[in-house]
């Protein structure tokens, strides 16, 4: 009888061994961001609490200050930034370390229909290749849409996902682009 009783309980914790085995494992996620005013800031802690990702800001060596996002100034800082296509603005050192994740949540303002360029120096910081990027950003007028047909332009062999625009938190959203 116990040895009968010892073959079963082993027969059990075998096969419910092999099936947590077999389960694909959860996803690595993270959710970078640039933030200049707060506002995507606060968009990314809202999507790195309904993804359980890791947050993780993108911050400038040198902070932004109120002039330098003046565009109505065409010589302000971020003004700049965007009209040159190669400005690659100095992140904090530090800044672009981060864990490594399957999902790449990638935060930002829309500065002139298109991600900061300091986004660019984010993602040129490693190669992506094998993650998931999905884009989100926040805007006062802007749409999404350009700035990831931006980002896909600028590094196509990465996989991106369709951007969401997060002036409101849309939690069914966030999650169906995991496939929850």
């Amino acid at each position: 009888m116990k040895r009968t009783l010892v073959f079963l309980l082993m027969f059990v914790f075998m096969g419910a061994n092999s099936e947590i085995r077999a389960q694909k494992p959860a996803d690595r996620i993270v959710v970078a961001y640039f933030s200049a005013t707060g506002t995507t800031a606060r968009a990314a802690r809202e999507v790195a609490r309904i993804t359980g990702g890791a947050l993780h800001a993108i911050e400038p060596a040198e902070p932004y200050t109120a002039a330098d996002l003046d565009w109505h100034d065409r010589r302000s800082r971020s003004s700049v930034e965007m009209t040159s296509p190669q400005a690659r603005p100095a992140i904090r050192p530090g800044a672009d370390e981060l864990p490594a994740c399957d999902v790449l949540f990638i935060g930002y303002p829309i500065w002139w229909d298109q991600a900061p360029r300091i986004i660019q120096t984010f993602l040129e910081s490693r190669d992506w290749r094998g993650t998931r990027l999905i884009p989100f950003a926040t805007s006062g007028g802007s749409g999404v849409a350009n700035s990831v047909a931006e980002l896909r332009r600028a590094y196509p062999d990465w996989n991106w996902d369709k951007g969401l625009l997060l002036n409101r938190i849309d939690e069914k959203a966030i999650l169906e682009r995991l496939g929850r």
